[in-house]
């Protein structure tokens, strides 16, 4: 083989490697593994489309799933760390741009792209609910929407000084989807209730005090979050039974242990904590139009507590619910009332219902072109909360529940029935 040959072929193999490198970046989803020091391995999962926000599409949900699936059933993987592609965020939301392409006047009812998007989604954050092994969450920049529905489903939710949540879903006519109407309801004092509501963006100590996350690690920490999960003794786990319970109830303290060794970081004051007496009495000044009284009046909220009516963060949480979505009010209220007793599996059951009628109905589709497509953000909501709150308003409301399906074709049938994986710590 002449110089010239191996010259030519070093240089293929190269390119050969440096287009199956870019093919890699370019996945909406990467995934690899770290060897701990003991000889298993730590999955990391990372969401790869920075230019939205990681802005999850059912391509992610899907890829997700089927690693997530693989991982379990691999004895060597001991847990998985879920993570986002650059600085800014983790999550943002979901990818809703073909959803909003989807739901012209022609479409049929149940829509078949909402029902492929939500399904795939809400899936995904059961399997998630339901993980054997422990899933950490790197919860850095913004978290909102899908990636709060990520967020709740990991069993380990890390937390830094960047951290910036919210359940903005008002602004665009949705509802708290993604599993919200859940971890919204598990939050103290009716903080998730007022979240719901108003949109309002939150920090990483704030995630702490509304049980979204147990740990707050520094934002160039990340490295130290693996070397600990890499350090940690996982041979405990060989020897032990082989019962799915200790082995879950092992691997999930040695996680704990690990995250719980690192340097705490100094996060935001968190608003919640400042301000949950005048929250928790505006939640529960009456029903929701009691609520909305208060909401529409500075006076009122100045009377209420005038530090949290005068905070710039009350402001911008109370201007985005007056400019929001009514029939989004209407149905958060409605989900929060309905959802307290029920399990994560019901409670994704019934948003899937709530989200094919909103992918069907006006409000939602107006506001995503008001807020992303024309960006006028000027909406033109199709009923007042006045409207919303008549005897023919409640009735349009209550319809967004019904079970849009023919018998047999829910595409979440199984999870109310003896097939639910809740059903197996009530037997």
């Amino acid at each position: 083989m002449t110089a010239a040959t191996t010259s030519t072929n070093d240089t293929n193999s190269t390119n050969a490697q440096t287009s199956a490198n870019n093919t890699a970046q370019e996945a909406s989803v990467l995934f690899n593994t770290e060897p701990t020091d003991c000889g298993h391995l730590i999955g990391v999962m990372t969401l790869n489309t920075p230019k939205s926000l990681n802005a999850l599409s059912v391509d992610m949900c899907q890829l997700l799933a089927a690693q997530l699936e693989q991982w379990q059933a691999d004895d060597q993987v001991v847990a998985i760390v879920l993570k986002g592609a650059g600085d800014k965020a983790f999550c943002a939301g979901g990818d809703i741009r073909k959803l909003y392409d989807s739901m012209s006047t022609s479409a049929p009812m149940p829509n078949p792209y909402a029902t492929e998007f939500f399904s795939h989604e809400y899936r995904l954050y059961r399997q998630m609910h339901f993980y054997p092994k422990p899933l950490i969450l790197w919860g850095d920049g913004i978290i909102m929407g899908g990636g709060m529905g990520l967020m709740a489903g990991c069993s380990h939710r890390v937390v830094t000084e960047r951290t910036r949540f919210a359940m903005p879903e008002i602004t665009i006519g949705l509802f708290p989807d993604a599993s919200g109407s859940w971890f919204l309801q598990r939050m103290p004092a009716k903080t998730g209730l007022f979240l719901g509501l108003t949109g309002a963006m939150c920090n990483g100590n704030d995630a702490l005090l509304a049980n979204l996350a147990e740990y707050a690690v520094a934002s160039h920490d990340y490295d130290a979050v693996i070397q600990s999960l890499k350090q940690s003794d996982w041979q405990t786990l060989d020897s032990a039974s082989s019962s799915n319970k200790f082995h879950h109830n092992s691997a999930h303290s040695i996680v704990s242990r690990a995250l719980a060794e690192l340097p705490v970081a100094e996060l935001p004051d968190s608003k919640l904590a400042t301000y949950w007496q005048p929250i928790q009495k505006l939640m529960n000044s009456g029903g929701l139009a009691d609520i909305d009284a208060l909401l529409q009046s500075d006076e009122a909220l100045v009377q209420l507590n005038k530090d949290f009516a005068e905070d710039s963060w009350t402001q911008r949480a109370v201007a985005t619910y007056r400019h929001g979505c009514p029939v989004t009010a209407a149905l958060t209220y409605a989900l929060y009332q309905k959802v307290a007793d029920l399990s994560i599996e019901q409670v994704l059951y019934l948003e899937t219902n709530v989200a094919v009628h909103c992918a069907a109905n006006p409000d939602f589709k107006e506001g995503v072109r008001a807020l992303l497509i024309d960006k006028d953000k000027d909406p033109q909501w199709s009923r007042s909360l006045a409207d919303c709150l008549s005897v023919e308003g409640q009735a349009y409301i209550d319809k967004h529940f019904a079970n849009p399906y023919t018998k047999g074709e829910h595409p979440l049938e199984g999870w109310l029935g003896e097939e639910a994986l809740g059903s197996q710590y009530v037997r």
